[in-house]
């Protein structure tokens, strides 16, 4: 019997286990948990699927109390239970031990308070695994769904509906499901997700796109509009159709933490494209080309560096860092960028810079200069530099670079 194993994790998360400040701890007690129950899936999928379920049952009791503002414990729930859900699926339970896990999960979704278990709805069709208890499940909240969204009151919400919408796409009633989709005054995305993906399933590629794209709403440019944008591209990637997908998608999905990141994702999507007019592609269209420097950089695209280096939009220090690495290796690159550096200091770019970051580079454009006999051309930029207006606030910059020069230490002649 499933219900009969002894796990560790539901002595740790029970309920109210967490104070406001227990987030850290959580996290790590519910990674905890899913290495407890991934270990007991290799001998025993019913048991681990009984864990599963366990565990998403004690998400909301657990961490009632936790102060969540960070989003940090909301990540580590959702990376949860993208290892827990597939667990849950491919538990071999019987159709009336699968239904009454069901009622078990329905029930926590219900008392979820800040519905950490939506992602659990989205897949509850896949979840329920089998078609009587998917149209069990449609039935009941389809009639609830319409009511709410044909109020005449705007802005109701149905606690679980998604499961609803989830359960109408996974047992293949298409029809149904746009039809109840129709009758929503709002076209979220979460929600209209199902009606574009059952065309999809039904072979309608150009009209899932359509309907995707239908769904766009400039208030919620920033989250949704990136969705649709991904839904669409894989769509047309799993059609054939890769460069209509890299031409009207492909330039605006790739995700990172950096700019670097983002060409390397989108490289990685389209690998059969030039990689020189993707980078120039990315910065057509996603613009702030300073932020791309060292993108371009990295990518050995130097000559494009250059040109993202001479924007107001790159940062002083990023620029200066890559001054110093390439003294020795890229000279000629190196005087460039650490000029437009300097003026990006006195023309008030970069964050809350300092007088060392000017010094620095100075110090590194004289050498790289030198490397190559243009020491001369060298001081003579920063005598121009000094020459000219400076940006409000930078005043200090420019009398820190006239110092630089009146003690001449750095002079072409100094250095013979």
């Amino acid at each position: 019997m499933a219900g009969g194993h002894k796990w560790a994790f539901k002595t740790k998360l029970r309920a109210r286990a967490f104070g406001w400040r227990g987030s850290q701890t959580a996290a790590a007690r519910l990674k905890e948990a899913v290495t407890e129950i991934k270990t007991v899936g290799k001998s025993n999928p019913l048991v681990a699927g009984e864990g599963a379920l366990a565990l998403m049952e004690r998400l909301w009791p657990a961490f009632e109390q936790i102060d969540t503002s960070s989003g940090a414990l909301g990540s580590a729930v959702n990376k949860a239970l993208g290892v827990l859900i597939p667990v849950l699926i491919m538990a071999p339970a019987d159709p009336k031990t699968r239904a009454k896990w069901l009622e078990r999960l329905y029930q926590a979704v219900l008392d979820d308070g800040v519905q950490y278990l939506f992602p659990v709805e989205q897949r509850w069709g896949e979840i329920a695994v089998y078609p009587e208890l998917m149209n069990e499940y449609a039935d009941l909240l389809t009639p609830s769904l319409q009511r709410v969204w044909s109020d005449s009151v705007p802005g109701g919400y149905l606690i679980g509906g998604t499961i609803g919408l989830s359960c109408l796409l996974e047992v293949g009633r298409y029809g149904d499901l746009l039809d109840l989709l129709a009758t929503s005054r709002h076209r979220f995305w979460s929600d209209h997700w199902f009606g574009a993906e059952a065309l999809a399933r039904q072979g309608l590629v150009d009209a899932a796109i359509a309907y995707a794209d239908g769904c766009r709403d400039p208030k919620l440019r920033s989250y949704d509009e990136r969705a649709i944008d991904r839904f669409c591209e894989a769509l047309l990637l799993r059609s054939g159709r890769a460069d209509e997908a890299y031409q009207r998608y492909g330039l605006r999905t790739g995700v990172g933490s950096t700019y670097l990141a983002i060409y390397r994702h989108t490289v990685r999507s389209y690998p059969g494209r030039d990689k020189r007019q993707l980078l120039l592609d990315l910065i057509q269209t996603r613009g702030d080309a300073g932020k791309w420097f060292a993108a371009a950089k990295d990518a050995g695209f130097l000559d494009i560096a250059l040109e993202c280096a001479r924007s107001m939009s790159a940062e002083p220090a990023t620029l200066i860092r890559a001054v110093r690495d390439n003294v020795e290796r890229e000279p000629d690159f190196a005087v460039q960028v650490a000029v437009s550096a300097l003026r990006s200091l006195l023309a008030g770019g970069g964050y809350d810079p300092i007088v060392t970051d000017l010094h620095a580079a100075v110090g590194h454009l004289m050498a790289a200069a030198r490397r190559i006999g243009r020491e001369d051309w060298a001081w003579e930029q920063l005598q121009a530099m000094v020459a000219e207006p400076c940006s409000t606030g930078r005043e200090h910059m420019r009398t820190a670079l006239r110092d630089v020069l009146q003690r001449g230490m750095l002079a072409p002649a100094a250095a013979n």
